[in-house]
């Protein structure tokens, strides 16, 4: 394929070069030229504007939020105006449901493709190349950007031919990650305080009930109370719980839960915590019983 990508965080780095790895000819853009340069020396082309990483079979964002997203997506060389017709967006990014509704009706109205596919993974699993992949869309969208998807990801999960879905379950699915972060942090305090040892503690908890990766993946940051470099900042947390529960409104279901990952989120970045990663959370109970949390 022929793929532009729009946005090189850690995440979007890791995406464009799996994609190069394999074969693809991909056009990166990003706002900070840099990120992009180093691109280049794997393989891809460096464009220049958005509207020159829109020119080829498709283009994939992966963008910090939904104003990162519209920012490059209106205008005369945005994407919605430079995209090909029967050319698909694939859009990465954890956004939120009505800006998702809005993209699958404006890439109509283009005669463009729109295909929301959120992942699940740190960076170092997007270096990898094997993301989960949550896709929504059309069977023409799909079809189209299924080379791309497969380059980026270990499975594609297909929930809907509705773009908001797949947005819908992967804030959800953050949702449950910030509950796992919070729960841990919690019992990890609760142990601490009475002299056991955290390592210990992790080490019972992963080989018996808990032995899924997001336990023992955030389970050892909480442990080792290492929370830089942030792989998936705080801030970005913070966002993606507020569209959660914008989303609880709009459907008219109670998320208390929800509502307590806000305010922990809010305290983190009260308190300096912006650069952290959003595991740091988890820190937070036991600077509340008296112990060091980061």
């Amino acid at each position: 394929m022929k793929i532009g990508v729009i946005g090189l965080g850690q995440m979007g780095v890791g995406m464009a070069a799996s994609l190069v790895k394999a074969g693809h000819q991909v056009t990166v853009y990003n706002r900070s030229r840099g990120k992009a340069e180093a691109l280049a020396k794997q393989g891809a082309i460096v464009a220049g504007s958005v509207a020159e990483a829109c020119r080829g079979d498709a283009v994939l964002t992966m963008l910090a939020n939904d104003a990162a997203l519209e920012a490059v997506l209106g205008g005369d060389h945005g994407v919605l105006a430079s995209l090909a017709k029967t050319a698909v967006h694939i859009s990465s990014s954890t956004i939120s449901v009505k800006l998702a509704e809005r993209l699958t009706a404006d890439h109509a109205a283009a005669g463009q493709l729109f295909l929301a596919a959120p992942v699940f993974g740190r960076p170092e699993v997007a270096a990898a190349g094997e993301l989960a992949v949550v896709a929504a869309g059309s069977e023409a969208a799909l079809a189209a950007a299924q080379p791309a998807l497969d380059a980026i990801g270990r499975r594609t999960f297909v929930i809907a031919s509705t773009p908001k879905s797949a947005s819908l379950v992967k804030l959800s699915g953050n949702f449950l990650i910030a509950s796992v972060i919070e729960s841990l942090g919690e019992a990890m305090a609760l142990v601490a305080k009475d002299g056991i040892d955290r390592q210990q503690y992790l080490e019972i908890l992963t080989s018996t009930l808990f032995g899924a990766p997001v336990y023992k993946t955030y389970g050892q940051l909480i442990a080792d109370g290492k929370f830089e470099p942030a792989g998936f900042a705080a801030p970005l947390g913070y966002k993606d719980v507020g569209l959660v529960l914008a989303a609880a409104g709009d459907l008219r279901v109670p998320m208390p839960v929800a509502s307590l990952l806000r305010d922990r989120f809010l305290r983190l970045l009260a308190d300096g915590g912006e650069h952290l990663d959003w595991s740091a959370i988890g820190g937070l109970a036991a600077r509340d019983a008296g112990g060091a949390g980061r």
